[in-house]
């Protein structure tokens, strides 16, 4: 399995497609604006069917706009929302291991490493090295994002997660390892946003997630190498990240 660039595949972050990326990411913020403060809060009370997953010992994961993805000039903006419910959580459970991201290299297959670079209060600068892989391709990438947590009242809080540096390594693990250009590469991960939101209620604690992420687009002829990670892996890795974080917080609740 390699995981240094292929030779021909190459891609340069453009212009257009960060100003398309943001124009999403303001759309989205401006669609989360009342959540953030108070009003319909979970999205898994929205849709009935979906908070009867939930509260079944579901994780749902569903498509935040059209079916997921977005095709914009030069890339593909994926656009996922989940959520799980944990019995017996709190909403102090839940803070603990989200904002432990030392140990999320314990918690989460796809973080290699991570370290806090600085604390303040609400708010984390956080490095993370992530490993992301699907059939015979992976991508290791060197990421650093700034993160904000807003308690609003004693049982609800989020948190806002921006990328302020994203860049793939060559040849990981060896004398060869380096960093390639930032915005220069094969173009599997280029910005990542995080919207967690937490709520203690009904003798547990919900937690929700939204992910946008920016990518290549998926070149002609190169689907068959391509597409699995760059379409299928943004789902599934939210999906992932639901299910470990579930299971830290459970184990938290048992200590």
């Amino acid at each position: 399995m390699s995981t240094s660039p292929v030779t021909g595949w190459g891609l340069e972050l453009k212009k257009e497609t960060v100003v398309a990326f943001n124009g999403h990411v303001t759309s989205v913020e401006a669609r989360l604006a009342p959540r953030l403060h108070g009003d319909k809060f979970l999205w898994s009370d929205q849709a009935s069917q979906r908070h009867q997953k939930i509260m079944q010992g579901l994780v749902v994961v569903e498509p935040a706009v059209d079916k997921g993805t977005v095709t914009v000039k030069g890339g593909l903006i994926h656009d996922f929302i989940g959520a799980a419910f944990i019995q017996g959580g709190t909403l102090a459970d839940a803070l603990k291991v989200t904002q432990d991201y030392q140990r999320h290299k314990e918690i989460y297959p796809e973080v290699a490493d991570a370290k806090i670079r600085s604390h303040r209060g609400n708010d984390f600068a956080v490095y993370m090295r992530i490993v992301k892989t699907k059939f015979f391709l992976s991508d290791v990438l060197n990421t650093d994002q700034d993160i904000h947590f807003v308690s609003l009242d004693a049982n609800r809080a989020y948190s806002k997660a921006y990328s302020t540096r994203i860049t793939e390594v060559a040849d990981p693990g060896s004398a060869k390892e380096r960093e390639l250009p930032e915005g220069n590469d094969r173009g599997l991960l280029w910005r990542l946003n995080v919207y967690w939101f937490f709520e203690e209620r009904d003798r547990g604690v919900y937690i929700e997630c939204e992910a946008i992420t920016l990518t290549r687009d998926v070149p002609f002829g190169g689907g068959r190498l391509f597409a699995p990670i760059v379409q299928s892996v943004p789902a599934e890795s939210l999906r992932g990240t639901l299910e470990q974080t579930r299971k830290a917080i459970a184990a938290q609740v048992k200590r």
